[in-house]
């Protein structure tokens, strides 16, 4: 009897942690960074919300990928900084 029980509660236990798991909204796909960088109509959408709910919203894929895009389109791509000659003697 304490067995069965005790399969019982696990089992209750297991399902409500895996129901309790899944309550991110799946609403959008996520972009790259590069997306972002290619359509600024949608990253300024994004900044918005992300802005208006950080408590939510900011760790998600999409705001980190769209802040990121937004710092490299303003301060440029950090590939293409300038890069100084190497000193010769």
């Amino acid at each position: 009897m304490m067995k069965k029980n005790v399969l019982i509660f696990a089992t209750l236990g297991t399902l409500s942690f895996l129901v309790g798991c899944n309550d991110e909204k799946i609403s959008e796909p996520t972009q790259t960074v590069d997306w972002y960088k290619s359509h600024h109509a949608e990253l300024k959408d994004v900044l918005a919300k992300c802005k208006n709910n950080p408590g939510e919203l900011a760790a998600t894929p999409n705001c980190v990928n769209a802040k990121l895009a937004d710092k490299q389109l303003s301060m440029g791509d950090s590939n293409k900084a300038i890069k100084p000659k190497p000193l010769t003697f």
